[in-house]
């Protein structure tokens, strides 16, 4: 059988993820195993059409393409999803049409279902038979039981492939309309001394995006400040070479470290303003999210304002919401306030939101508003707290200096209250009667409570609302 990996880590022969391919390859030698390096050799591969095409002559004489890579922000690397735009605009997706193929990445499984979700639906739109994915934590393959589960999901796809198992499919194709937006020039213009900024990846005025963000910027006396990201010298999508982790200084020397502090951090409401490109937004916004990864897993917008401008339907894929949302509240501990698209296809409607949108965030921001977390945030957190207290510590030590300075090593065990209380509830719990006084009475007790204290600060009037 003839494999195509198609290695998605910049950091080549030396991935993680293709360490765990390399395992495979020296188990399943019978087979023909060729590794291809997206990620690190893009820029070439993105000027030399010879390469490309030699590329997606590989991919169609192949039996099986394995795609591998390491997460990267929430979904693959830039380079990677790169790589994806230009299949799609070389009219190249008939070499991948039928073709078997399977995921592998590795992790701290911080939104590797995301990266997943994503990768299934780009082999679904290219109409490709899509056998498994499967997500390794990064020291995975050091034990034996998970190793066992590298072998198992690779004889599973080599059955798949012989039987030719027809699989199924998730994902819908995704319905883009021609829709041509028309804003109105009326706009009631927000009084506020925020500072308001709207980043895109490209701006064309003429395009729904541009007249959506031309909209919304004018609904303030003082128009938002727009920057195209295509007017920032980025040399290149991050390298994953960690050096970052010391002390937040990136490898690049470019303009982006000093455009994302100085001009991205000091805003007040962040709005990210792009056009879907398949299933996501463009591999120019990912190379803008992964390298601001110099700030590690420190959050670097706490507290700000941000929210979302999108030409596409954005509602037919979920997957996308998800990352959106996760990458304020769970890469930030910011404010995501919400996310404007045209697909509405009304202009009016669309108007209408916008207004909303540009109170919304004001309104936010001069109230220093940040909604409870829920899952993604939580979850999120909990994850970066253990690993940066734990075994990433010695890489990103800039991370470890920050969570112990802010407090963010929160862990349950340092409450020693609550162990105090625990500790005698088990105990006084041993006693049956104890114990069925307890149970019957937990189900009311918080609610007895809470009323108690709402009566309290009723009382003192430290709440009321003070009108719009």
């Amino acid at each position: 059988m003839r494999i195509i990996v198609l290695n998605g880590s910049p950091k080549g022969e030396y991935s993680v993820t293709l360490q765990y391919v390399n395992l495979v390859k020296k188990i399943f030698e019978e087979h023909d195993f060729q590794i291809i390096h997206i990620s690190k050799r893009i820029k070439k591969i993105e000027k030399d059409l010879h390469l490309f095409n030699q590329i997606i002559e590989d991919v169609k004489t192949s039996d099986l393409v394995l795609w591998s890579f390491g997460l990267w922000v929430l979904a693959v690397p830039a380079q990677y999803m790169r790589f994806i735009e230009l299949i799609m605009e070389r009219k190249a997706e008939s070499a991948f049409n039928n073709k078997y193929t399977a995921v592998i990445s590795t992790s701290i499984h911080f939104y590797d279902h995301t990266a997943h979700n994503y990768m299934r639906a780009v082999c679904e739109d290219l109409d490709m038979q899509f056998v498994e994915g499967i997500s390794f934590d990064m020291l995975d393959l050091m034990q034996e039981k998970e190793r066992g589960d590298l072998i198992t999901f690779f004889e599973n796809i080599i059955r798949t492939v012989e039987k030719k198992t027809v699989m199924s499919k998730m994902y819908p194709p995704l319905q883009f309309n021609h829709f041509v937006y028309e804003p109105s020039h009326d706009s009631d213009n927000i009084k506020t001394n925020k500072k308001v900024l709207v980043i895109a990846d490209y701006y064309e005025e003429n395009s729904n995006l541009g007249r959506m963000i031309h909209r919304f910027s004018s609904s303030f006396e003082n128009a938002a400040e727009v920057i195209p990201l295509n007017a920032i010298n980025i040399k290149g999508a991050c390298l994953g070479c960690m050096r970052c982790g010391y002390d937040y200084q990136c490898h690049y020397n470019d303009e982006f470290t000093d455009f994302y502090n100085n001009r991205v951090r000091k805003a007040d409401v962040i709005v990210i303003a792009g056009t879907m490109n398949g299933r996501y937004l463009s591999s120019k916004w990912k190379t803008f999210f992964d390298r601001a990864f110099f700030w590690n897993h420190t959050p670097s917008l706490v507290g700000k304002q941000i929210a979302y401008l999108i030409s596409g339907p954005v509602s037919q894929n979920y997957n996308l919401v998800q990352i959106l949302e996760a990458t304020v509240t769970a890469r930030q501990m910011a404010n995501m306030v919400d996310i404007v698209s045209d697909e509405c296809s009304d202009s009016n409607e669309i108007d209408a939101t916008l207004q909303g949108l540009a109170e919304q965030v004001v309104y936010y921001s001069e109230r220093n508003y940040i909604r409870p977390f829920n899952f993604l945030g939580v979850g999120g957190h909990k994850i970066f707290r253990d690993d940066v207290w734990g075994r990433i510590r010695g890489i990103w030590q800039a991370d470890h200096r920050y969570y112990k300075r802010h407090g963010l090593y929160d862990f349950p065990q340092k409450k020693i209250g609550l162990r105090i209380m625990n500790f005698f509830l088990l105990l006084a719990c041993k006693v049956p009667y104890i114990r069925k006084k307890y149970y019957d009475n937990v189900k009311k007790f918080p609610a007895v409570r809470y009323g108690k204290l709402i009566e309290k600060l009723i009382r003192k009037g430290g709440y009321k609302y003070s009108g719009i």
